[in-house]
């Protein structure tokens, strides 16, 4: 197909694959998506364990989740399924109620996401700081990291001694393979490449290597409808609607991140409601499935980005050879080992991690404040090891800094007329709550000897009523000494809010 240009500033520049075009690039979907696959195999039965529950719980979500989405959601190329943050959410409630309730959750979340998806949840995305990101994205890459340790030293498991080194030699053979095969061929993606090569050394020489059998049993059947084990009474509504409500909050926070990075990434746009939309209706239809709730997976995504996937191919194949590896070919892929998932796991966490923000000049650069907010979103991040905590405690800190900063903008000057009947101030800034204490204080009411003063504010903006309160306070206060007050360059919103508000609010009782 022949390739678009897009004129822009004076160049020419070729336009963004559109990501709805299914067959852009099929062979590289294809292969991005069974590199996919086989990297959800584990991950799917290690939030299971997490959650409590059976591990064909967390397999069948990735796959009907990874299919429904391609078809249903708003961001091509993107990868969805089970979580580990979704994970956590439903351990109280399957420990205390039981799978069934889990279930139930899950589909009720999931009409809670279409909901928030036709009130245009996804337009929030724009209240989310670029050092925000940043600081999401080194995080995500620093718990990927450290999810591997485990299975890089062997600390658990029965496989803790002995093979050690030789698990450490296949890790450095995967990530010379994933790094190095680009050098020489990029007609298959080098993790692909990775993992089979990896399998077929460890099978050839029989080495005592963990394997992803070792995770979990895959299951050997699929999966019908059915409508989950519960009561249908008020009583199973308030137990699943707290869970619900974190779930669909904490999918569509991580699933619209993953988005809007995958949008940076790839100089493309991406319909984060809907987005929202097709994350419910693909929750919904795994809670029926018996599968747990899940969101996009950066991790994956990231897989995905690296290895070519672009299209809702790559999304529909991750999910489509995923259900045939644990259907066909689960026997073999259980004896692949995880030095070959480690490897690729650590590919993504160095593609991840943004090394340009910790440049020394980089950090010397950047404002204080919005340093410390990208350090104190990592920080939460790691700690907690949940995305959500530390993406609000992001965008609270930058709310917290931009109202500081624009409180302490607020100007008064002024004038006195030339025929010294009256002084004339000029206010200029945002007015609301943060500012008033300022602009209050920042009249001169005892040098004033004129008996009339004129506030012009043509250029403030008043924003609540904090602010009509701090006006009507400077009015009073030049009343007291005997000086008739006049508001004058009110626009139609102030005029309106002022007209309806002054007088009749206080901070007083």
């Amino acid at each position: 197909m022949s390739q678009k240009t897009t004129k822009l500033a004076g160049a020419t520049r070729p336009a963004p694959v559109d990501g709805d075009d299914w067959f852009a690039n099929p062979k590289v979907d294809l292969l991005s998506g069974l590199v996919v696959a086989l990297a959800l195999i584990p991950e799917a039965i290690s939030f299971s364990i997490i959650a409590g529950v059976d591990p064909k719980v967390g397999l069948y979500a990735s796959f009907s989740i990874a299919i429904i989405i391609a078809f249903a959601g708003g961001r091509s190329g993107m990868i969805s399924a089970a979580t580990g943050a979704m994970a956590l959410v439903i351990v109280p409630l399957v420990e205390e109620y039981g799978v069934g309730y889990l279930f139930a959750a899950t589909v009720l979340a999931g009409l809670l996401q279409i909901g928030f998806g036709y009130l245009g949840v996804g337009s929030l995305m724009r209240f989310v700081p670029r050092t925000v990101m940043v600081g999401f994205v080194n995080a995500l890459a620093i718990l990927i990291f450290m999810a591997q340790i485990p299975h890089i030293l062997l600390s658990e498991g029965e496989h803790a001694s002995g093979v050690l080194a030789t698990n450490l030699l296949f890790i450095g053979l995967g990530l010379g393979i994933i790094y190095g095969l680009p050098r020489i061929s990029k007609a298959v993606p080098s993790p692909l490449a990775a993992i089979v090569v990896l399998g077929v050394a460890a099978a050839s020489f029989g080495l005592d290597l963990p394997t992803v059998g070792d995770m979990g049993e895959l299951p050997s059947a699929l999966p019908f409808p059915h409508f989950p084990d519960v009561p249908v009474s008020l009583e199973t509504l308030k137990i699943i609607l707290p869970f619900s409500i974190t779930l669909a909050l904490v999918g569509l926070l991580e699933s619209l991140l993953t988005a809007q990075l995958l949008d940076d990434l790839t100089d493309t746009n991406s319909d984060k409601n809907r987005e929202s939309r097709g994350q419910g209706i693909a929750n919904i239809a795994t809670g029926f499935l018996g599968g747990m709730a899940g969101c996009a997976m950066i991790g994956q995504s990231m897989i995905n980005h690296r290895s070519g996937g672009r299209t809702r191919l790559s999304t529909l194949a991750s999910g489509v050879f995923l259900l045939l590896l644990i259907m066909v070919l689960g026997d073999l892929v259980a004896q692949i080992p995880m030095a070959a998932r480690v490897a690729v796991m650590i590919m993504v966490s160095i593609g991840t991690f943004n090394w340009a923000s910790i440049k020394p000049q980089m950090i010397k650069d950047l404002p204080g404040p919005e340093t410390i907010v990208m350090v104190a979103t990592v920080g939460i991040v790691v700690l907690t090891h949940n995305l959500a905590y530390g993406v609000g405690v992001g965008v609270l800190l930058s709310a917290v800094f931009f109202v500081r900063h624009v409180a302490h903008v607020v100007k008064v000057t002024s004038v006195l007329d030339p025929d010294n009947v009256e002084r004339l101030y000029a206010v200029t800034g945002e007015l609301f709550f943060a500012s008033t204490n300022d602009l209050v204080h920042s009249f001169d009411y005892d040098a004033v000897r004129v008996k009339r003063v004129e506030i012009d504010l043509s250029n403030a903006r008043i924003w609540d009523t904090s602010a009509v309160v701090a006006l009507d306070a400077v009015v009073a206060k030049f009343a007291e000494r005997g000086i008739d007050a006049h508001l004058v360059g009110l626009n139609r919103h102030a005029e309106d809010l002022h007209s309806k508000t002054t007088g009749k609010v206080a901070t007083g009782h």
